[in-house]
């Protein structure tokens, strides 16, 4: 099941980050203009939350999770098509859409920390191939996307039977109300509107200060082998205290990783960035998930569920964006402190929650 969220959010998402100065050099883009494309995905992501709960209430959880991971393969396929910017948009918008059907889904299936650190494999994946790809070629960059839709042909493979069998059950009834939650869905918007921005503009922001491929490569893959690890870190606090205190303090790493590579472009500073990042920004959704499993009902779980995430990709949707219009301004250095300053900002709202003296347990919502 992890190779859904490989596929979905490592392939689907965030390698486009490690394509954008090759597609930004060849195709003659703004930051602007390469942080809109990953607005498209944000903008699909927000669609397939939208209709996730629906077509699973109709179909199935399984089918749905497999449904969302095909329209990931083809989506990835489609992006190698042509140059036209339009195009480029509508086939990451779909990769967004199958991302939502697939990352809500696959966490109802097999909730916890192992799930969401799939991502990492996607990443690492990336990270280990495509700088030396691209060296020197940036022309190559359609190549890269057919290599990771066949990847993503595989994991659609693998991960057919894992799904198991749909159960309707689960998803049937009512969302519940998430209004006991409101600072739940205040802080995962901030979140989402500000981590973003460090993954979708690193490979930018090493490439304008002389990174290497070699170092570019590295760094890309320690990410993503932090993210594999994440669980190792994260299960247990996640498991014991669901919610506020580790959301907290996921956050606040997330924001120093960012500050810290403002701090230096060194290789070994940008590494620690690297893995401090990666080792928390996926447990972040995971914890968020821990919470409203918490709280909330099996038959509204899916619901719930779907209706953070939508907050989610409003958030994601337009982060990039807003951090590529500053990164025109400023350089890819904006898009790390817009990183620091929103999930700084999220961090401490949750951290306020916890010193409010709010309970450990909120009430379950039915």
């Amino acid at each position: 099941m992890a190779l859904g969220t490989a596929t979905a959010i490592g392939l689907g998402r965030f390698a486009y980050g490690l394509l954008l100065p090759a597609m930004s050099d060849d195709l003659r883009w703004t930051y602007a203009a390469a942080g809109t494309i990953t607005t498209a995905n944000g903008l699909g992501y927000l669609a397939g939350a939208m209709i996730t709960a629906p077509l699973a209430r109709r179909f199935g959880t399984a089918f749905t999770f497999r449904a969302g991971m095909v329209v990931c393969a083809v989506s990835l396929a489609a992006t190698a098509v042509g140059d036209a910017y339009e195009g480029l948009l509508l086939a990451r918008a779909f990769a967004g859409i199958g991302g939502g059907l697939v990352f809500i889904t696959g966490a109802v299936i097999a909730p916890g920390a192992v799930y969401f650190a799939g991502a990492g494999l996607g990443i690492l994946l990336c990270g280990a191939t495509l700088p030396f790809l691209l060296d020197l070629h940036p022309d190559r960059w359609p190549v890269a996307w057919v290599g990771m839709a066949l990847v993503a042909g595989v994991a659609v493979a693998l991960s057919w039977t894992a799904a198991g069998t749909d159960q309707r059950a689960r998803v049937a009834g009512s969302t519940g109300s998430l209004r006991p939650l409101i600072w739940l869905a205040v802080t995962y918007l901030l979140f989402a509107i500000g981590y973003i921005a460090y993954i979708t503009f690193l490979s930018a922001y090493l490439v304008d200060r002389g990174a290497t491929p070699l170092q570019t490569a590295v760094t890309w893959s320690l990410l993503g082998a932090a993210v594999m690890a994440a669980p190792g870190l994260w299960s247990r606090p996640i498991r014991r205290w669901p919610g506020r205190r580790v959301l907290a303090t996921l956050l606040a790493v997330v924001s120093g990783a960012s500050a810290l590579a403002l701090l230096s472009s060194s290789p070994a500073v940008v590494l620690v960035s690297a893995l401090a990042y990666g080792a928390t920004f996926m447990a972040v959704p995971a914890a968020v998930t821990s919470l409203v499993r918490s709280v909330t009902s099996p038959e509204a779980l899916t619901g719930a569920l779907a209706a953070l995430t939508i907050v989610f990709a409003a958030g994601q949707t337009v982060g990039p964006w807003l951090a590529g219009v500053m990164a025109d301004q400023v350089g890819p250095a904006g898009a790390l402190a817009w990183t620091t300053v929103l999930c700084g900002a999220a961090a401490l709202l949750a951290g306020t929650a916890v010193s409010a003296g709010m309970p450990s347990h909120t009430p379950r919502v039915v």
